[in-house]
Parts: structure tokens; C-alpha cells; sequence
């Protein structure tokens, strides 16, 4: 295991709302590599409105290609942030049509920031039914998870959550700051993410979550967070 591995990043360019131009996607990898990642799933929204599971592929190839002709020391995994509201997203899981985080059996969810989910532990309970643990994102910015103990209800259902590190610096406001820091505080989280979605300001502001998530977790969290349990999901393994 080498270097911090981030599971939400929209590296990718042209497919959703993250990087626009290859040249936006190479910035965005140099800071990336600078601040200490080797290792990235570039995780483009999997929604109707965006780019299929076969052009997201195709796309992740060549920027792979690309960091390589640029002697950018970045390794590219599969990943995509499905919607947890989605029709076609449960029963399409054990499919092809699934997008995993790497080879699985992990896959990369996000709830709405702004509506409640009463039926939430039961859709994990069916995502657990196939085989997938789901990894929900930025919990912290989403409205089901301001209920007290909402949270810890979720990772007893089974799934893992994701911290986005900018909310530890007020990236999303003093409500998700509060919430990140309790859910952090309560051991809840599985791995941390960035989910970058430009280079503008990304040396600064991801650098300075980085200081801030290893100054408040510790040195042994925060090496699970950002190395040990990322690597392992993408790797297919238990955490």
C-alpha cells in the first residue's frame, strides 16, 4: 500500500459536473499527486442526464493513458457515484450494469442533501441482499443524516460512510462542519474522500482538509481513513 487513495473524485473529464477539459483533469491529478495520492477512483455521476457505465470506462483508459504520458505517477480505478433514489439503481446491482468502487463489493452511494429518506435501512438491507456493501457519501451533507443517531443506524444496517474532508474546514457550511466532526468523533466513518470536482483552489483547500482530518483523527485514523481502508475496498477486501 502506497500513498492516499481517494474513492469520490470527478477526475474524469466531459462526463458530469467535475473536470470540463483533459487540461483541468491533468491540474487536478499534479495536485493530487503533490498532497500525497497515488492511487484515485474517478467516480462520475451515474444519472441519466450524464455519460453511460461504457463511455465512463472508455474515458477512464484514456486519462489513464494520458497521466502516463505526462509521467504523472497516478493509478485510475473504476468507481461511479450512483443515486441512492434512483429506479434502476438496486435492481441493477449484480449486473453488468453495476458501477462498483474497483472490483467490488463495494459501491459508492449518495442520499439527497436536502429530503428525507425514511426508508433507509431497509434499502440497505436490499443493497446487503446482493452481495454489496453500499458506501454512502458525504453523509455529512445530506439532510437524513442531521437526525441524531441516523447515522449510526445506517452503519448498523451495514453500510460504511464516507467523509468528504472539505466539510471539516467549513467547505459546506457550519451545519455539515458540526455533523462531520461528531460522526468523526464517533469512530462512524469508514474511509475519507475529497470529492474534487475542479483544480481551481484545489492545492489549498484539499491540502488544508488533509491537516485538519489527520490533526483531529490521529495518525492511526487517519492512515485507515485515507490509505488502509480505501485500498482495501477497491481491492475487493473487508474492512
Amino acid at each position: 500500500m502506497s500513498g492516499l487513495c481517494d474513492l469520490h473524485c470527478h477526475l474524469l473529464h466531459g462526463l458530469d459536473d467535475g473536470a470540463k477539459t483533459l487540461g483541468e483533469t491533468l491540474e487536478m491529478a499534479r495536485a493530487l499527486v503533490d498532497l500525497g495520492f497515488s492511487t484515485i477512483a474517478p467516480s462520475p455521476h451515474n444519472r441519466p442526464e450524464y455519460a453511460p457505465r461504457e463511455v465512463a470506462l472508455q474515458r477512464l483508459a484514456e486519462v489513464q493513458d494520458e497521466l502516463r504520458a505526462a509521467e504523472i505517477p497516478l493509478f485510475l480505478a473504476p468507481n461511479s457515484e450512483n443515486f441512492l433514489l434512483d429506479e434502476a439503481f438496486i435492481p441493477g446491482l449484480g449486473t453488468e450494469a453495476a458501477r462498483l468502487v474497483g472490483k467490488g463489493p463495494f459501491v459508492l452511494v449518495e442520499a439527497p442533501y436536502s429530503a428525507p429518506v425514511p426508508m433507509l435501512t431497509e434499502m440497505i438491507f436490499r443493497i446487503k441482499l446482493k452481495g454489496i456493501t453500499p458506501l454512502l457519501a458525504h453523509p455529512e451533507r445530506c439532510y437524513e443524516f442531521e437526525r441524531m443517531g441516523r447515522a449510526a443506524e445506517a452503519v448498523r444496517a451495514g453500510a460504511c460512510l464516507q467523509l468528504d474532508i472539505g466539510a471539516l474546514i467549513g467547505r459546506y457550511g457550519t451545519k455539515a462542519r458540526k455533523v462531520a466532526h461528531a460522526l468523526l468523533d464517533e469512530n462512524l466513518y469508514a474511509v475519507a474522500a475529497t470529492d474534487l470536482h475542479s483544480p481551481r483552489g484545489a492545492r489549498d483547500w484539499v491540502g488544508r482538509a488533509i491537516d485538519e482530518l489527520e490533526k483531529r483523527a490521529g495518525e492511526a485514523m487517519f492512515e485507515s481513513l485515507m490509505k488502509r481502508n480505501p485500498h482495501r475496498m477497491l481491492d475487493g477486501h473487508a474492512i
